[in-house]
């Protein structure tokens, strides 16, 4: 899907594209990446890098034409492997041309644009709309990991009231999530650091990139926060399982030897051979009842061992 947007005074949409306006793509289908590439003369790679979920931050420079990757935040299915993760956001630049790409439909831009519309500015050049998206991003991440710590102190509670795997695999997910979330934010701050070098950067430009730095690093080291604390929560119930299964083990193993004397003692007396009780009419009371005092001499030992 292609949206034309006039950025000179607030952010109004256009019905075809003009020289200095934003174009938008999102979720492009085959036909609207080679009408792209045609219209504009793109490099072929350029969409193809941004359609690889895994590509890195960066940026680069082909023909005139600039390339930048942002990773942003993106919401999968809650069930799914990784329901946080981070998608690629392209933006394209050269002369009076600025696209964005982004092959996920993410709630970041529509807030992005919609907050545009409210603030009814508009962007002053192409590089004040490049650091306002890093902003979002950063804003975006934010939220995100609010919601992570959410789901996180859910599954604490359920794990509270009974350890099941159901909530030690959301745990797990939730890790994975984390892990691509800093990894993320990393990248884009060394993105970041390099594009103050490498765009024109103005005065109004350094202080957005001032408020970019502050929140991007508060998205940093609260993912990393949350990263430790639900790694010491995982340590936390696994030493909890293994103490669990110990106590069982201990438990089942107490029983056993409590059982082995009483076998022990009808195995001696139901043996085959001459043992004075053969003609007994007390032999089997006594056998049960050396067998009981056998049994509770071993319970009290184990009880007394704390073993039990």
């Amino acid at each position: 899907m292609k949206t034309f947007w006039n950025t000179n005074g607030g952010l109004t949409q256009l019905n075809q594209w003009e020289p200095n306006c934003w174009l938008q793509v999102t979720c492009p289908t085959e036909e609207e990446r080679q009408q792209l590439e045609e219209q504009f003369s793109l490099p072929d790679y350029f969409l193809s890098d941004i359609s690889d979920t895994d590509e890195r931050a960066r940026y680069e420079y082909d023909d005139g034409w600039m390339l930048i990757i942002l990773r942003i935040p993106y919401v999968k299915e809650i069930r799914s492997r990784t329901p946080y993760t981070t998608v690629p956001l392209g933006i394209i630049h050269k002369r009076d041309v600025t696209i964005t790409v982004c092959y996920y439909e993410t709630n970041m831009m529509i807030d992005f644009v919609s907050y545009q519309q409210k603030r009814n500015e508009g962007f002053v050049d192409y590089v004040d709309m490049i650091f306002r998206l890093f902003l979002s991003s950063a804003v975006w991440y934010l939220k995100r990991l609010k919601q992570i710590s959410s789901l996180i102190d859910k599954a604490k509670r359920n794990l509270d009231r009974e350890v099941n795997n159901e909530s030690l695999i959301g745990l797990s997910r939730l890790q994975d999530s984390l892990t691509y979330f800093i990894t993320s934010i990393r990248g884009n701050e060394n993105l970041l650091a390099k594009l103050k070098f490498k765009l024109q950067v103005d005065e109004l430009d350094a202080d957005l990139i001032e408020d970019v730095n502050i929140e991007m690093s508060q998205a940093r080291e609260t993912a990393n926060i949350y990263s430790n604390i639900l790694e010491s929560t995982m340590d936390t119930y696994s030493s909890i399982i293994n103490n669990n299964m110990n106590t069982i083990m201990r438990t089942l193993t107490s029983v056993s030897i409590i059982l082995m004397f009483p076998t022990l003692i009808a195995s001696l007396f139901g043996m085959n051979v001459i043992n004075g009780m053969e003609t007994s009419r007390f032999g089997f009371i006594v056998a049960l009842v050396i067998s009981v005092l056998v049994s509770v001499g071993s319970w009290w030992i184990l009880r007394y061992k704390r073993l039990i």
